[in-house]
């Protein structure tokens, strides 16, 4: 899970070394100080004291998170994949013993109020393109199905939703006026279920969750968009998390 998130790598063309010593190409948490390597070509191979489903990983090439289920490897208490963001390969480590998972005592959230339980429209946009920025500066175009209109107070917002599962779901990023203090400076995410047929859908803003990045400094959140950027307070959902993270 996302608080046992340990690190971020970025790998290079050719051969990468792994490790705990200051020298290496990706500087491990705990570990050898020599791990292995990971080299990058036409493919993606490991080698070295790292296990593959219970046998060593000599020669094995790792499949990405853009390509399918991320090669998994595992080196004591570390596991490690390879991950793709903008045309860039990263190795993402979790540390199983981690001190932040064992501390975790929860997430602070508001009492849940009907009143957040919004009654929305459904407007499709079946050829728009989003520019999705993340924490990282990177900035993916993504398609989105369409867009939820809803009123608070009187006044119509609306936010772009993303493809939320293969159902219709729809999935919001959006940020409001809490963000900073209250609740995560780069905003929030929430889930709605698919349009009806006659496109009514319930924005539930009770569900409103705080991204991976909130509990480290290693994930790779999107961000708010300028249109998803709302002028209200949306008092509802996850606060922040109190846990001092980091620098990445």
């Amino acid at each position: 899970g996302w608080l046992t998130l340990a690190g971020l790598g970025w790998l290079k063309a050719g051969v990468n070394h792994l490790g705990t010593d200051g020298d290496n190409d990706v500087i491990l948490p705990s570990g050898p100080s020599r791990a292995g390597t990971v080299t990058v070509g036409d493919n993606v191979v490991a080698d070295g004291d790292f296990i593959h489903e219970g046998a060593a990983a000599h020669g094995l090439r790792l499949v990405n998170d853009q390509q399918g289920e991320p090669t998994l490897l595992e080196l004591g208490a570390l596991r490690l994949c390879v991950i793709e963001r903008g045309g860039r390969l990263a190795i993402r480590t979790w540390d199983t013993s981690s001190a932040v998972r064992r501390s975790f005592e929860g997430i602070d959230h508001w009492p849940v109020d009907p009143a957040w339980r919004l009654d929305a429209r459904f407007v499709p946009t079946p050829d728009r393109v989003l520019r999705v920025p993340d924490v990282l500066g990177v900035v993916d175009e993504e398609p989105s199905p369409g867009e939820v209109a809803f009123e608070i107070g009187g006044v119509t917002h609306r936010l772009q939703g993303l493809a939320g599962g293969d159902s219709g779901e729809l999935w919001l990023v959006f940020s409001d006026l809490t963000n900073g203090a209250e609740t995560y400076g780069g905003g929030r995410f929430l889930y709605t279920d698919a349009p009806d047929a006659d496109g009514n859908v319930m924005v539930d803003f009770n569900l409103a969750y705080n991204p991976p990045c909130v509990f480290s400094p290693f994930a790779t959140c999107p961000l708010p968009w300028p249109s998803n950027r709302l002028a209200v307070r949306i008092e509802a959902g996850e606060r922040m998390y109190s846990a001092r993270l980091t620098a990445r």
